[in-house]
């Protein structure tokens, strides 16, 4: 058993450790990215966050649908199904871009509407829609860079994400600072700046990983140019019809942000920009976790494929018992250096010493979170994808629901929304343990 184990380890890392480094890159470059607009305007951090918060939720979407043919095809990859992975591929990368296309003409006439439900001031509401617009043509490229990420990860090839981050990442933190500040003798653009940097950033990116793709040889999971030509729309439905489960998941999940942010901005102008930056340094640890778990899904597939219960449980072990490490890191960050971290996004001394508790708060969370990541996906993993669902909705009405409480009637303000996370994670993974256990049971039998 411990010889599995450290081969489960290993296959793990072999997926996890490219998708972790290109995602840390991704990150960072977003941290300087606030870095660099939280020494320019202290109002940016709060605009940044109004702005993201919605067209992430929608972004989200798009790359979660292809949850149900990673699934599929990850099962077919390990019952040895060669028809059905290309059957699957094929219909994946032809197919997934409709909906992508539409989000894009949605933000980029239909934004302001989005941030007056928000609560967004007059006096952000500017750089908000600035931001928006410039930014909508990245969603052009979300189903299809959706679609071969899990071309990627279906063959156990992500290598080439890690130049891929690499790549954007450094494209998009050189153009920051000569658009935001102006450089070079360009104008100040500030906020705007910031958004013209990332697409230029992503589009640039884009066709590094089309000219990997096309030119590859590592990649089983690949269709063939007939197979992507001759896919049935049926096939694809089918796919998304498992992985829309997964998707509306991540949705429910955003809209509960963006609720805590509409709760945030009743409290004043800078509460969302607090958020903003506790939740960007959060996001550093959950991008490792969120690799792992994507891991833990491929390879939870590939063992209900073959039916290997050994193999399903064995992963889960290994990969939450790596999420605990970066659990108790992110804490020893939280107490160690708390003012350090936050004094890099602002120069506010009032907000660096009140917002030091906040870091230990989501390193605390990150034990539960990193629960409901595994878990979940170990759940998805076995071809079931309507629970994780189900539980995310719950858990979207009972977060906000318990914020207001916190906030509007206990008088709480800030941490009172911090608490309701810390809440609302630890109940989601005591249930989803519990469906895990089922699930593992009933293999049994």
């Amino acid at each position: 058993m411990k010889t599995n184990k450290k081969e489960y380890l290993k296959r793990l890392l072999v997926i996890a450790v490219p998708i972790i480094l290109s995602n840390l890159i991704s990150q960072l470059q977003m941290l300087i990215d606030r870095i660099f607009l939280g020494r320019a305007d202290n109002l940016y951090m709060s605009a940044l966050s109004n702005v993201t918060a919605p067209m992430w939720a929608t972004m989200s979407f798009c790359f979660s649908i292809v949850a149900g043919a990673s699934i599929l095809i990850s099962q077919s990859v390990g019952a040895k199904d060669r028809e059905h992975i290309e059957e699957y591929a094929g219909a994946m990368i032809k197919y997934n871009n409709i909906i992508p296309i539409l989000l894009f003409f949605f933000w980029l006439f239909l934004s302001e509407p989005v941030f007056r439900l928000m609560g967004v001031s007059e006096n952000l509401m500017p750089m908000c829609l600035s931001y928006a617009r410039f930014y909508a043509p990245v969603f052009l490229l979300t189903g299809l860079g959706g679609s071969l990420s899990v071309v990627l990860q279906t063959s156990n090839y992500t290598k080439p994400m890690v130049v891929y981050g690499a790549l954007r990442a450094g494209l998009n933190i050189v153009l920051d600072y000569i658009l935001i500040y102006g450089k070079l003798g360009l104008p100040v653009l500030g906020i705007k700046g910031a958004a013209i940097a990332t697409t230029i950033a992503e589009y640039l990116g884009a066709i590094f990983i089309l000219c990997v793709i096309f030119t590859s040889k590592k990649l089983p999971t690949k269709p063939s140019a007939k197979g992507i030509k001759s896919a049935k729309l049926s096939t694809y439905v089918t796919s998304a019809k498992l992985g829309v489960n997964t998707a509306l998941e991540d949705f429910a999940w955003n809209i509960g942000n963006l609720l805590l942010i509409r709760i945030l901005n009743t409290i004043n102008e800078f509460a969302a920009g607090i958020y903003s930056i506790i939740f960007g340094v959060e996001v550093l640890a959950v991008v490792i976790v969120g690799a792992i778990g994507s891991s833990t899904m491929t390879l939870t597939s590939e063992a209900t494929g073959k039916k290997d219960l050994a193999q399903y449980k064995g992963v889960c072990i290994c990969a939450y018992g790596l999420c605990m490490i970066v659990a108790v890191v992110m804490i020893i960050l939280g107490i160690a250096i708390p003012e350090q971290i936050i004094a890099l996004f602002t120069k506010d001394t009032t907000v660096i010493t009140t917002s030091s508790v906040y870091l230990l708060i989501v390193g605390i969370n990150l034990f539960s979170k990193s629960a409901n990541i595994i878990i979940g996906n170990g759940i998805r993993g076995s071809g079931d994808t309507k629970w994780m669902l189900y539980t995310q909705l719950l858990g979207t009405v009972g977060i906000v629901s318990v914020a207001a409480f916190f906030v509007f009637v206990c008088k709480l303000e800030i941490v009172g929304v911090f608490l309701a996370v810390l809440v609302d994670e630890a109940v989601r993974a005591l249930i989803n343990l519990w469906k895990y256990i089922r699930i593992v049971r009933n293999w049994k039998t």
